[in-house]
């Protein structure tokens, strides 16, 4: 599980600069639209911490590495051009950005296989790498 810090910076930049279709956050999963429009879901697979420096209570600093997903749920047979073109989007408001306290680096492509054709949506899902450090 992610920093509050790292959730929050993470949700608002999407919030702020996403419209494409409703995004899920953590512990925020609604239904699956029963219209197969479609939809982004977020989780945070990887955080670890790690102490930087070791000094008097309130100097130190604590650094949180990990990574965040974005599952992208696209609508079933448009092909992968809206998929895709959405996915690449969605990496570009994260590709080498800092805001809110967190330094993201280059998003991993989507995953194409077998399982994308599996079920109502056309998945599509890419993994993000972020740094966050705490002061205290």
């Amino acid at each position: 599980m992610p920093l509050k810090l790292v959730a929050d910076a993470v949700e608002a930049r999407l919030a702020s600069a996403w419209d494409r279709c409703p995004v899920f956050g953590i512990n925020k999963q609604g239904e699956t639209p029963k219209d197969g429009s479609p939809f982004v879901q977020m989780s945070y697979p990887v955080a670890n911490g790690e102490q930087l420096t070791v000094g008097a209570p309130g100097e130190n600093i604590w650094r949180e590495t990990g990574t965040f997903r974005l599952v992208l749920n696209s609508r079933r047979g448009r092909g992968i051009v809206e998929g895709l073109t959405w996915a690449d989007e969605l990496a570009a408001l994260f590709r080498g950005k800092e805001f809110g306290g967190v330094q993201t680096f280059a998003p991993s492509s989507p995953v194409i296989d077998d399982r994308n054709e599996e079920g109502m949506y056309f998945v599509l899902s890419l993994s993000v790498p972020y740094q966050a450090d705490i002061f205290g």
